[in-house]
């Protein structure tokens, strides 16, 4: 969607959404007519408006929740990668590297 789509599904102001682009909050991708958002984003975009509304977190507090969300979203990524590379292994393997993590 574009960004005026965007700003209506927030009920936001283009300014509001040029400053969280700024601060790199929201990251669209470009495209010859402007920027073009991802469902990810409209999500990330109504936590945002979530934090800087009703509870009242400001600038540095939304670049520490932006960073912890994004580790969390890579370590989900890895743990699928390392799942995956678990499941390929004979049922023996799978079984003990399963029961040491489950020992931790």
């Amino acid at each position: 969607m574009n960004d005026s789509e965007f700003c209506e599904h927030l009920e936001i102001e283009v300014t509001v959404l040029e400053v969280w682009v700024e601060q790199r909050w929201l990251v669209p991708r470009r495209a010859e007519n402007g920027w073009v958002f991802e469902d990810d984003d409209l999500a990330r975009a109504r936590l945002i408006k979530d934090l800087t509304g009703p509870m009242g977190v400001n600038d540095d507090g939304i670049d520490v929740a932006m960073q912890l969300l994004d580790q969390i979203h890579g370590l989900r990524g890895r743990l699928s990668a390392l799942m995956t590379a678990i499941r390929s292994q004979d049922p023996d393997v799978q079984r003990l590297i399963l029961s040491r993590v489950d020992d931790e």
